[in-house]
């Protein structure tokens, strides 16, 4: 038997907004402890789109590897937020596949289709609703994150279904964490309108419009609904971290709001996009090899 010590990864020192090309475990490693205020993320959902990427989370063979999967990438996120720091987290559902290898398209909706499947978890049936959202809520709460608010991301535009023995899906979770008991909330900053034009307490129901985005990347993470999130959370001049930056909005957002961000991606072309919206105050694009 051979011993080896393995060396920590480099830290990279946070100055200005950056992106990271590479493996979200990886990238945040290279991340300080205690470096970033807020966190803002939509991972990719489990068994719904193929982007063609080695290392990709979301085609995993079983339901438990892809919840475990992201559990391990929030530790590592944790590890990087502030005490008082907070992660707003998005997830969407779906239903078993019924051991298919494959999901047709549909004629409302033909993006839909993909030639592989996860096979149906084990303890399911087929057509059983999944229930990931609140799986991986309850596993990150198991792995000793603060479950603070579960809000509903109601889309008045949802994209129709070709389903008739169900109400049609019109909204996602969006799960609001804490990683001690008290953290920073701007709770004059999260207020809404009321009925009668007065400032409320923000309401856990969000409807929000889904944006539709001329570049190529499935996922549609709308800037409203994103704002509130950052506003109440992160101070100006904050790092946001978004560890699967996807084409950039939550970058954009950060520009709008005046804060510095944190984007990391595993697909070159997404990449690309992020750099082309961001410019000309994207400073930085690091390309990491993979480990």
């Amino acid at each position: 038997m051979r011993l080896e010590t393995v060396p920590s990864p480099k830290r990279h020192e946070l100055v200005e907004s950056t992106i990271f090309e590479g493996d979200a475990l990886h990238a945040l490693q290279r991340l300080p402890s205690q470096s970033i205020q807020c966190i803002v993320t939509s991972p990719p959902y489990w068994g719904l789109r193929d982007y063609d990427i080695e290392g990709q989370i979301g085609l995993e063979e079983t339901l438990p590897q892809f919840i475990n999967r992201l559990v391990a990438v929030f530790a590592e996120a944790k590890r990087v937020l502030r005490n008082d720091g907070v992660l707003w987290l998005n997830i969407g559902d779906g239903y078993t596949s019924g051991n298919r290898g494959y999901r047709a398209p549909d004629k409302k909706n033909p993006a839909r289709a993909m030639s592989v499947r996860p096979d149906t978890p084990e303890g399911l049936k087929p057509k059983d609703l999944l229930g990931i959202p609140w799986r991986l809520a309850f596993a990150l709460q198991d792995d000793g994150w603060y479950l603070r608010s579960d809000i509903v991301w109601h889309k008045p535009n949802a994209m129709p279904e070709s389903v008739k023995d169900r109400p049609t899906r019109c909204h996602e979770y969006l799960f609001m964490f804490s990683k001690s008991e008290r953290y920073f909330y701007d709770h004059a900053t999260a207020k809404e309108p009321a009925v009668n034009g007065a400032l409320r307490n923000r309401r856990s129901v969000w409807s929000i419009n889904t944006q539709a985005t001329e570049h190529a990347h499935y996922a549609v993470f709308p800037p409203q609904l994103i704002e509130p999130c950052i506003l109440s959370t992160a101070r100006e001049n904050d790092f946001v971290l978004d560890p699967f930056f996807g084409s950039g909005t939550v970058g954009l957002v950060c520009q709008k709001l005046g804060h510095r961000y944190l984007g990391i991606e595993l697909n070159p072309e997404y990449v690309d996009l992020a750099v082309e919206r961001l410019r000309p105050l994207t400073h930085n694009v690091l390309r990491l090899k993979a480990a």
